[in-house]
């Protein structure tokens, strides 16, 4: 089934039309995609700086925390900034080169978010339901190859647009992204394989870590030595709210794409242009998100963005606290380091 035909109905727009000739809705998108370019940035760093500086938050789980934060940030260092630039003046005027890049580098950092998610969503599952087996299967080698892996699958998902030509540019949004219109059985494919897969295995890893929670919380299991923390209750649900933000951001889209594939003729004329940019913008917008939510919702996150932020007046501050920390490591006793390292795995 081919949607060549149909491109003109919901691919292009005819110049002076619709949304994207509205000074307004261009003022409106131009604002929440500044919004977004600056908290992406600015939260993300913190995210990976936290990391870097704090030994409790330096562990297996989180390094696909970092891989999720450098996925957010790429978008917000080279293809916003170009959407941008296509909003101010009503046009792509960045040559073919930038399009297919900058549409490139979106799809990795879509397809490398959903799959860090995934990756994610699997080592919470092994650690709080499989954890006398988590540090066989979670050691910093394994990680790193698992952390490979999953970028090797992203660019593997990622390359096929060149060949099929769906990398293009779209007046409605101002951007060169994934043209849904190019061929419907590679937009189910991307919809399946990219979004709905994955979310059916997260969502399973997450069903049975709440089943465990509920099950300990009741001791109708008390003999299998799951003791869970509420700590770490806290920090799973910070990781659940991730994925459920980026589901409702990205799922508007994807439905969109896979309704219009099934049946282009009678789905695509249907589909408003209002509902097609804020489908695009909301999943635009998930890129600044985790970062909040990693500071609203985890305890030791949220310390390091006060002093981070507070070193960037008094860059004094951030050193005493690396060396106050240096020194605490040397005095500590090794056993308690080692208690330490456990109760922090699951401080992500």
């Amino acid at each position: 089934m081919d949607l060549e035909g149909n491109s003109s109905c919901f691919s292009r727009n005819e110049s002076g039309r619709g949304l994207g000739s509205s000074s307004r809705a261009s003022t409106a998108l131009a604002s929440v995609l500044i919004f977004t370019i600056v908290v992406d940035i600015l939260g993300n760093l913190l995210v990976i700086l936290s990391v870097y500086r704090n030994k409790k938050l330096r562990n297996a789980g989180n390094i696909f925390v970092v891989s999720l934060s450098v996925a957010d940030l790429v978008v917000a260092l080279y293809p916003y900034p170009l959407v941008l630039t296509a909003i101010f003046h009503n046009d792509w005027t960045m040559g073919d080169l930038h399009c297919q890049a900058s549409g490139f580098i979106m799809g990795l950092s879509v397809i490398g978010s959903i799959f860090n998610i995934t990756a994610i969503a699997i080592n919470r599952y092994c650690y709080i339901c499989h954890s006398l087996h988590y540090d066989r299967l979670y050691s910093l080698r394994k990680t790193c190859c698992y952390l490979g892996l999953t970028w090797l699958l992203t660019a593997l998902a990622t390359v096929p647009n060149f060949f099929v030509g769906s990398l293009q540019y779209d007046p409605r949004i101002y951007s060169c992204t994934f043209a849904q219109t190019v061929s419907s059985y590679y937009t189910i494919s991307v919809v399946v394989i990219h979004f709905l897969i994955p979310l059916l295995v997260v969502s399973y890893c997450y069903l049975r870590i709440w089943v465990l929670v509920i099950q300990v919380k009741h001791r109708v299991k008390p003999e299998q030595g799951a003791k869970l923390k509420p700590s770490d209750v806290r920090n799973f649900l910070t990781m659940f709210m991730v994925f459920v933000l980026f589901a409702v951001c990205w799922a508007p889209l994807n439905l969109i794409g896979l309704a219009v594939a099934i049946n282009p003729a009678k789905v695509a004329p249907y589909i408003p242009e209002w509902l097609f940019v804020t489908s695009y913008f909301m999943a635009y917008f998930n890129s600044c998100l985790n970062a909040i939510i990693y500071g609203l919702l985890n305890q030791n996150f949220r310390k390091e963005y006060k002093t981070i932020l507070l070193a960037l007046c008094v860059p004094r501050l951030l050193l005493m606290e690396t060396s106050r920390c240096a020194t605490e490591g040397l005095k500590s006793k090794p056993s308690a380091a080692v208690t330490n390292n456990n109760v922090a795995e699951l401080n992500v």
